[in-house]
């Protein structure tokens, strides 16, 4: 049989269980959901599914008046959907690689635009990180995700985890800053030494900077956050 016969196409990349759980990597770049009840997941990020599933939106006070207005104010928001039944679902975000952790009674927050997915039992909320609004075009959003169960997030190439020590602060520039611990909260500065290339607001570099005790995930990418509509 020839190696470039549909047959072989077939063979090599067909979808396989693992029988690793809920969650599971099909590809470095494709999250597959073996859903047995329901998950969230980033709006827009199913590329497949088959069996018995429902799909519904966030509404739009799920997360209270605040993140309405929040939302109302910038024009965009971290918008989720919930997978709810049984079957299985095939979830991707334009490539990137798909990370899975598994949350045991702690906290972590993430870049609304890394994250792909994430169990029902784990606690989430929609924060806008107000201070950097103004700064960044379109503003930037998080969700701190904390308790017990699977998220799964999404890196342009290998992440990278810097470790955060009192006598070690960390600074990273936003646009590659993917997540960091649930006990950090990041200061935010402007440097007119250093200019960036990606045509944002004054072109003075905006940076990032996280004291204490934890770490933060960058990834080797600038990501430009566009204003999406609801």
């Amino acid at each position: 049989m020839s190696d470039h016969s549909i047959a072989s196409f077939l063979e090599r990349t067909k979808n396989k269980d693992r029988n690793e759980g809920l969650f599971e990597l099909e590809t470095p770049r494709m999250l597959e959901v073996n859903l047995d009840g329901s998950v969230w997941m980033k709006k827009g990020a199913m590329v497949g599914y088959h069996g018995n599933v429902k799909f519904t939106r966030e509404g739009a006070l799920a997360q209270g008046v605040g993140n309405l207005l929040k939302k109302a104010v910038s024009g965009e928001g971290a918008s989720l959907t919930k997978a709810e039944g049984q079957g299985v679902v095939y979830l991707a975000d334009a490539g990137k690689k798909v990370t899975i952790l598994d949350l045991n009674n702690e906290s972590i927050i993430v870049n609304a635009n890394d994250l792909l997915a994430f169990h029902k039992d784990v606690k989430y909320s929609i924060k806008m990180m107000k201070k950097i609004a103004a700064m960044l075009q379109g503003g930037l959003f998080n969700i701190r995700l904390e308790g017990s169960g699977l998220i799964a997030l999404t890196t342009h190439y290998e992440p990278v985890t810097l470790l955060v020590t009192p006598d070690r602060p960390i600074t990273t520039d936003p646009n590659a800053t993917v997540a960091w611990s649930g006990n950090l909260e990041p200061t935010f500065k402007k440097d007119v030494s250093l200019k960036t290339f990606i045509g944002r607001g004054s072109g003075d570099s905006i940076q990032m900077e996280f004291k204490g005790e934890g770490f933060v995930v960058i990834q080797p990418y600038e990501e430009i956050y566009a204003v999406s509509g609801d």
